[in-house]
């Protein structure tokens, strides 16, 4: 059968074309020529000659990898042909001045004749570095993100042996500690949504302060972003000062008012000034708790400044400075309108709830959270559906007589969005309980209520009991 030339320089075409639409280039090894051809597209990837070169016995391309490379990717190729006649390796190519380190995949097959002979080597060369460099951006990521979680894990414990040790009631260790809990994850969720690059201040007192007693809180301040270390302490200072204000403060009383005033300082850092007035006849505190402690000892290191209390008659007054490595510069990516919290995530609700014969549907993939919320509305009387793990799980559960449910936004990787559309047709009411900030990932689109983890139960049974009170 004769080939057809047409047909032929056809296929080549077609094989230049596909070459180049992938970004490869390709060189070629004549063994008994001794000589290589390389492409000006492998030319151009590795920073090497092009066209018709001496093979030199198969090392001529051998200076085209990296130097530090070089022993490790030859032993791989002559492993690989070894093996099964073909090699694939990633390496560095080797440097060229005023030009950045390019990564290669480089991947080479023997050509045999009919008796075995080996009659030279084909292969394909692909410019990596930018799948590399997301994989080093990815490691680091990763190791960043174990960095953090470890430091909060370390952040939560303390604090729970420090409130344990200074509250003398489990009911008040639990209202405590899940305060201060609440506030970290306020800071967080606001360095989240900046990509943890930094969270303003004007956010940070916002989220503590904004859903406190309406028209006695007041802030002002130029825009100063803090550092997730920063940030976190002076959400946790700015939580401290708001509980007591409530408790013991101005906060506890209609009349009284608080004014938080910052400031960019000369040499980089800031100031930041409490002040109670209109409330109660002020005395220093009979004991040390744990918050004043925070405050005296701890802010301030955290903020690499220092800071004061005071507590004159006419009401507390606090003053946290800050040095300049406690302030970064404006994050590319901050979020639009701060957090805010309600006076639930301090105080819980008003009084008991009452949920009994209510049937509650409970979706949830983290086995612990679902079990505490299963506890808490089965308490306040409700008749719990599930809990769904899985959203298979929540699915073949929607048959069930409902009256309301709680959702987490996401389970294992998928959207809770099917079993919200379901309950929104039939007029279910109910509620998302997620770790999703603001910033995205929550189902958008839903007339319902939010709760942010970490969360007191007790804030997801009053939300149930309002929602189903204003349908009534």
């Amino acid at each position: 059968m004769v080939a057809d030339p047409r047909r032929a320089r056809l296929t080549m075409e077609h094989l230049e074309l596909a070459l180049q639409t992938a970004g490869l280039g390709e060189f070629q090894y004549d063994v008994p020529g001794d000589f290589c051809i390389v492409s000006e597209r492998m030319a151009a990837i590795t920073g090497g000659p092009s066209g018709y070169l001496p093979a030199e016995g198969g090392r001529a391309l051998l200076p085209l990898i990296h130097p530090d490379d070089l022993d490790a990717t030859r032993s791989q190729m002559l492993s690989g042909f070894d093996a099964e006649d073909r090699y694939e390796v990633e390496c560095r190519a080797a440097p060229q001045p005023d030009r950045p380190v390019v990564w290669l995949r480089v991947v080479g097959q023997r050509i045999r004749d009919a008796e075995g002979e080996i009659q030279g080597v084909i292969g394909i060369v692909e410019d990596i570095t930018a799948r590399r460099l997301e994989e080093q951006r990815r490691h680091a990521l990763m190791a960043e993100i174990d960095h953090r979680v470890k430091n909060v894990l370390a952040t939560v414990q303390a604090l729970a042996v420090q409130t344990a040790k200074r509250t003398s009631s489990m009911d008040g260790f639990l209202q405590t500690f899940l305060g201060r809990l609440k506030s970290m994850g306020s800071a967080n969720e606001l360095l989240t949504a900046a990509r943890w690059r930094g969270a303003a201040i004007d956010h940070l007192v916002a989220a503590e302060l904004g859903g406190l007693a309406p028209g006695q809180t007041r802030w002002e301040g130029p825009e100063l972003f803090l550092t997730p270390r920063a940030a976190n302490a002076v959400s946790l200072a700015l939580h401290e000062l708001a509980t007591n204000a409530l408790k013991y403060g101005a906060l506890s009383v209609e009349t009284g008012q608080v004014t938080v005033v910052w400031r960019a300082a000369p040499s980089g850092g800031f100031s930041l000034d409490w002040t109670e007035s209109g409330g109660p006849v002020v005395s220093p505190p009979a004991r040390t708790g744990f918050g004043t402690t925070l405050l005296s000892q701890v802010t301030g290191r955290e903020l690499n400044g220092l800071t004061a209390l005071e507590f004159p008659p006419t009401g507390a007054r606090a003053r946290l400075e800050a040095g300049p490595a406690a302030v970064v510069e404006r994050p590319e990516t901050v979020p639009e309108t701060p957090v805010r919290r309600t006076v639930e995530a301090i105080a819980g609700p008003a009084g008991p709830v009452n949920l009994h014969g209510v049937r509650v549907l409970i979706v949830e993939d983290a086995a612990l959270l679902a079990m505490e919320l299963e506890t808490g509305l089965s308490e306040a009387g409700a008749v719990v559906v599930g809990p769904a793990y899985e959203l298979e799980e929540a699915l073949a559960l929607l048959d069930q007589p409902l009256d309301a449910a709680v959702l987490d936004a996401n389970l294992n990787g998928l959207s809770v969005s099917p079993v919200a559309d379901i309950l929104a047709e039939r007029g279910v009411p109910f509620v998302f309980a997620t770790g999703y900030g603001d910033a995205g990932g929550a189902p958008s689109g839903f007339d319902a209520p939010v709760i942010r983890k970490p969360y007191d139960v007790t804030q997801v049974t009053a939300a149930v009991e309002e929602l189903l009170s204003s349908r009534r």
